[in-house]
């Protein structure tokens, strides 16, 4: 995980949503701790549990579902029914394309918001959401890992909470605040 995962979750306990469900199969590494929402004493622990405390410390009142595996077809339909919004996270390709495919020809009606392309820094004009029907994606769609362009804090930050302010929009499109009484 780049660290979209973490960010996001954080951002939408922040903002408030009382349920995540989150999934992951790995551990907290001392390289995760240069964009990813985790602390150096968490290292060596699940992401997931250590996501959940930290969520438990933002905001108690946030139910969070943490299951550790890599997930699969069957996982991403069985974890994610009960989802109205599901947020991909994923670092690896193939990965990417399995809970895309899986979401949009299986799952009819679920939003999924996706991060592609936030490698390296500056630049922060071409960071972008695209919607299409079910699908949003976010990030400049271009920039791939690699050894000149690695991925940094500002810009896994920027994608993440860009796929938490679409999440935050699916849920309260049809929010109305209480007018007060005069």
């Amino acid at each position: 995980m780049w660290g979209l995962g973490s960010n996001c979750a954080v951002a939408l306990a922040r903002c408030g949503v009382g349920k995540l469900v989150i999934a992951d199969y790995d551990i907290v590494t001392l390289q995760n701790l240069n964009r990813q929402y985790y602390f150096h004493d968490q290292i060596g622990r699940l992401k997931v549990h250590a996501l959940r405390e930290n969520i438990g410390r933002i905001n108690p009142l946030v139910k969070v579902k943490a299951f550790d595996l890599k997930l699969c077809v069957s996982d991403v339909i069985e974890l994610f029914a009960g989802c109205d919004v599901i947020v991909e996270a994923f670092d690896k390709a193939t990965m990417k394309q399995m809970i895309i495919e899986t979401v949009l020809t299986q799952m009819h009606g679920k939003f999924l918001v996706t991060g592609i392309g936030m490698a390296g820094w500056g630049k922060s004009d071409i960071i972008h959401c695209r919607k299409s029907d079910q699908l949003i994606i976010c990030g400049d769609e271009v920039s791939e890992v690699s050894d000149e362009l690695p991925v940094l804090a500002p810009r896994v930050g920027m994608v993440a909470n860009m796929q938490a302010n679409e999440v935050l929009g699916i849920l309260l499109n049809d929010f109305r605040p209480l007018q007060s009484e005069e």
